[in-house]
């Protein structure tokens, strides 16, 4: 259980680092950095769900 908290952290850090590259991305005018924010944002968000359901998974009876 320590290993999926720690999980969930570290994905809760890189989306919010997906966040601020994507809003540098839109300040500085730079595609690639909004692209590459865009693509890991979706890709953390996936494996957080993921870890989410099978936290849920594991606590059920």
């Amino acid at each position: 259980m320590r290993n999926k908290i720690f999980l969930s952290t570290l994905y809760n850090l890189c989306i919010f680092g997906c966040i601020i590259l994507g809003w540098t991305g839109i300040t500085d005018k730079q595609y690639v950095y909004i692209a590459a924010a865009a693509f890991g944002l979706v890709i953390f968000v996936v494996l957080k769900i993921k870890l989410l359901k099978d936290v849920r998974n594991t606590l059920k009876p």
